[in-house]
């Protein structure tokens, strides 16, 4: 089979983060991504959300605007993102133990 392989380490252990959280916006994931799994970019995290969703690991839950005092304006975006059909947690203990210590568990 010729191209990459469709599995992504990166990818699954966001789906062990929204796991435990059950839902959670693009930069959120990727402040926990990073305490846990320290070597990403935060365009790599977008990138396997995007992916993610577009072959079922990954849905959208909802988008919402927030107003506050950004260095682009007073506006942002943000959207949240769930678990689809396709994603297959394994309850991974070093994403648990670290949501439970910072009490998003």
């Amino acid at each position: 089979m010729r191209g990459r392989p469709l599995g992504s380490q990166v990818r699954q252990n966001i789906i062990e983060i929204l796991y435990f959280l059950k839902s959670a916006h693009g930069y959120k994931i990727y402040e926990i991504y990073k305490n846990i799994f320290p070597s990403v970019s935060i365009r790599n995290i977008y990138y396997h959300l995007n992916k993610g969703e577009e072959i079922g690991e990954f849905e959208v839950e909802k988008i919402k605007k927030e107003k506050g005092d950004y260095s682009w304006g007073s506006d942002a975006e943000k959207i949240y993102y769930k678990l689809g059909p396709k994603a297959s947690p394994t309850n991974n203990e070093k994403a648990r133990l670290f949501l439970k210590n910072e009490g998003y568990i």
